[in-house]
């Protein structure tokens, strides 16, 4: 069975950081991107950071470019996310997911199984 589960979600100050964990099993993790999303209440999912565990290329939305880290352990079966200097508007349920192909997208429709997410607040 194909599980996702996400952890490492809390309330943050503005400007501080968190670290997010999406451990993954029941599928060959070495083959495939992972990808997180967030949503915001009464907004549209959004694509945030994505990598390929086979040929470790990474990409980043825009808003979060430069402040968000992705990072992967394949010992582990796990995708991390790495979020410094957090601001309010990153304020959200955050989602992992497992890409259909191995190459990576921010396109929601690029991926299958989801987690159940993890919230992330931010006061500011």
């Amino acid at each position: 069975e194909v599980q996702l589960v996400e952890s490492g979600g809390g309330l943050v100050q503005a400007g501080g950081s968190l670290r997010l964990s999406c451990a993954a099993s029941g599928f060959r993790f070495d083959d495939y991107a992972i990808g997180w999303f967030r949503q915001a209440p009464g907004k549209e999912r959004e694509g945030v950071s994505c990598i390929s565990n086979v040929d470790g290329s990474t990409y980043y939305a825009d808003s979060v470019q430069g402040r968000f880290t992705i990072s992967t352990d394949k010992s582990k079966n796990a995708v991390y996310l790495q979020m410094n200097n957090l601001k309010p508007e990153d304020a959200a349920v955050y989602y992992c997911a497992i890409g259909r192909y191995h190459y990576c997208s921010l396109y929601s429709d690029a991926f299958g199984s989801w987690g159940q997410g993890t919230a992330v607040t931010v006061s500011s």
